[in-house]
Parts: structure tokens; sequence; C-alpha cells
């Protein structure tokens, strides 16, 4: 009797977490929806009730909807880019960093900690606006959310792998790595040298008006809020995530 052959199981081409390629397709389609669908007046609309506009909070009433916007935009700016180019960046930045996050907490931590990290943009982006000469911007862009993704996979990227011993036949087990703490994260070269470009990189953004004579429309605050709600989230999702063995 001839033996049948068996076939090996095709590995993906990117070997992304679901909730990664949903957020990714969501974005892609809403962009292009708009893009195709909506004309000047409409594509305004969409960013009126969609975008994050920190002006609501002082100037409600000269806004369609008043405050009651401001309940959703938080998250919903998250899904609206400027451009292809803006929407091309943000997809592969979430790519990178939200895959790690993703095979650490699941798709509940990586919404958790994208939204999250959306909100907290806002709200650093608000306060920034508060205290600057400029009262008036538009938020919107995955910036914010992708920047909390980018620093929650700071806290154990770059974590040495823990091995334990397989209790029946006693070989080498990787066990995953350890949640460094915030100390721990700067501790090590790596994170730190990670952070510490990531941080620069972003105030250098910030000065560019300045140093180049430029208005350059990147909300480099918040990007700087979401990173730090990233950073901190993971020691929330370690007690909460059913999938991560704390060790």
């Amino acid at each position: 009797m001839a033996d049948t052959p068996q076939q090996t199981p095709r590995e993906p081409i990117f070997n992304v977490p679901r909730v990664v390629v949903v957020l990714i397709g969501l974005m892609w389609a809403i962009h292009i929806a708009a893009d195709i669908g909506l004309d000047e007046y409409g594509l305004g609309n969409l960013r009126i009730w969609l975008a994050y506009i920190p002006d609501r909070l002082t100037n409600s009433a000269q806004w369609p909807g008043g405050a009651l916007p401001l309940l959703w935009t938080g998250f919903t700016h998250a899904f609206l880019h400027v451009d292809y180019m803006h929407l091309l960046v943000n997809t592969a930045w979430l790519m990178v960093f939200a895959t790690p996050v993703g095979r650490r907490y699941g798709a509940f931590g990586v919404l958790v900690v994208f939204l999250l990290g959306a909100l907290a943009g806002a709200v650093v982006q608000t306060v920034a606006l508060t205290v600057s000469i400029n009262q008036f911007a538009i938020l919107l862009g995955a910036s914010g959310g992708v920047s909390a993704l980018t620093g929650a996979a700071m806290r154990f990227i770059f974590e040495p792998i823990v091995v334990g011993r397989n209790p029946e036949n006693g070989e080498p087990v990787a066990l995953g790595r350890r949640t460094a703490s915030l100390a721990g994260v700067f501790r090590n070269p790596r994170s730190r040298a990670f952070v510490l470009f990531w941080l620069g990189l972003n105030l250098l953004i910030g000065f560019a008006p300045l140093i180049l004579g430029t208005n350059v429309a990147i909300a480099w605050e918040a990007h700087v809020g979401g990173f730090v709600a990233g950073l901190l989230l993971p020691s929330v999702l370690d007690r909460f995530s059913r999938q991560h063995q704390r060790l």
C-alpha cells in the first residue's frame, strides 16, 4: 500500500495577529471609502463629527453637536487619516508594534492599549494647546494609539527569554519574557536607547517649525501622551490577561 504524502501546512506571509489585520483593514476601508465617496464638503463633515477637536471644550456652541462628540472622538480620530502616506506610515508602525503586544495579551489587550493610547494622546494634545499660542487644532490619525502599543512593547520585547524545564522529561522550555518594571526599562541598555531615541525624535518634530521655519502639522504631543500610557498599561494587563502567565 502506497504511502500518502503529507502536505506541509502553509505559513502566512505576514505572521500578524488577526486583531491587527482587522484594525489595519478598518482604517484602510474608512480612508478609501471617504476618498472615493465623499467630496470636500462631505470629508469636512466626517472630520467634524469623528476627528478630535479640542476647541469643542471651550467653544462648543460654535460646532455641530456642541461638546457631545467629545464622548467618542477621543477614540474615533484614530481611524481617520490625512492622506495615504499618513495611513501607510501608521499601518507599518502598527503592524510592527501591535504584533508582539497581540501575541502576549491577545486581541483584548491590543484594543485596550490602542484605544486608551488614542485617548491619552488626545488629552495631552488638549493640554498642550491650552498652554501654547496656537489654540486650535484638529487631531486625526492612529499615531497616539500606535505610540501606546510601542510603549507597551518596550516593557517586554528587550527582556531575556526565561527558560524552564519540562516536568515530564526535563527538556528546556521557553516560558516567555518577563514584564520589566518602569525602572527596568531604563536599566536595560536596548530599551533605554530606544525610548530616548523615540522621545528625542518626537521632541525634534516639535521644534521643527522653529528650526526649519516651516509649519509641520504633526501632533507630537499626542505621540508622547500615547507612548507614556502604553508604558503604564502592561502593569494592569498582566493582572487581567488570561493569555499571559506572569513569571
